[in-house]
């Protein structure tokens, strides 16, 4: 495991494998952290399976209560600071284009790394991915409002509740619809291919995750259900390793 700094921000991260560059985000919203991809959370161990053909980097996202990266609580740019770890990341790495796999929160967060990076994202699959019910609109800002904020604020004292509860705003308030960090206009004109494996949960919602496979021209979908029974998973994982090799760069 290794630290990587950037002016305050610091991130911790882990790499396993060789082959082109795939980023790993694991799920959990604002706890996502490493232990997310190699250990029991998502339905299987992403390095475990996909290590022996990719560079695979795993991090722990900025302000992570579980994890061990920090750095400033950016009210204003919430989405985009995560982003700007995860591209400033990719180039301590050395690494130009890259492909992501990323599970929960990481939907909208690649969703955001190829509206910002479009150059550079070869390919995304967005794995259970999080997105915003409109019968239940607070229900992200109201999770982390519980959970994430006074469980950051115990372990930062140069942070209160109320930058906390600014930031959350922000993030899930402030415009609380579809995918978070983008807007269907975007999703639909985008040409990157994306694989997208669907949830039924309140968090990651089966209609928004169908929409934008739906809207995306280069998208593929996963078959529904794929976690359950366990015997889907490895069928699935099947899917991601062809997905990948189709897109991966000679």
């Amino acid at each position: 495991m290794s630290f990587f700094e950037k002016g305050t921000v610091r991130i911790h991260y882990e790499e396993a494998g060789s082959g082109f560059p795939l980023l790993l985000i694991a799920g959990g919203g604002l706890n996502s952290n490493i232990s997310g991809i190699t250990g029991d959370y998502p339905p299987f161990n992403a390095i475990k399976e996909f290590g022996d053909e990719y560079r695979c980097v795993a991090f722990d996202l900025r302000n992570a209560p579980p994890g061990q990266s920090s750095g400033p609580l950016e009210i204003d740019r919430p989405w985009d600071s995560h982003t700007d770890d995860q591209l400033a990341l990719m180039d301590h790495l050395g690494f130009e284009k890259f492909m992501v796999l990323g599970f929960c929160i990481g939907g909208p967060l690649i969703w955001n790394l190829i509206k910002r990076a479009p150059d550079r994202v070869v390919a995304g699959v967005l794995a259970m991915p999080s997105g915003s019910r409109p019968e239940m609109r607070d229900l992200f800002y109201d999770n982390n409002i519980k959970g994430w904020a006074p469980q950051l604020v115990e372990r930062r004292p140069d942070i209160t509740m109320e930058q906390a509860e600014k930031f959350l705003t922000k993030m899930y308030r402030t415009d609380p619809d579809f995918v978070f960090t983008v807007t269907r206009d975007f999703v639909r004109q985008c040409q990157t291919p994306v694989l997208i494996l669907p949830d039924d949960i309140p968090a990651h919602p089966y209609a928004v995750a169908m929409e934008s496979a739906m809207l995306a021209p280069n998208a593929e979908v996963s078959l529904f259900p794929w976690k359950e029974p366990k015997e889907r998973v490895p069928l699935a994982v099947r899917q991601i390793r062809s997905f990948l090799r189709a897109h991966r760069p000679a």
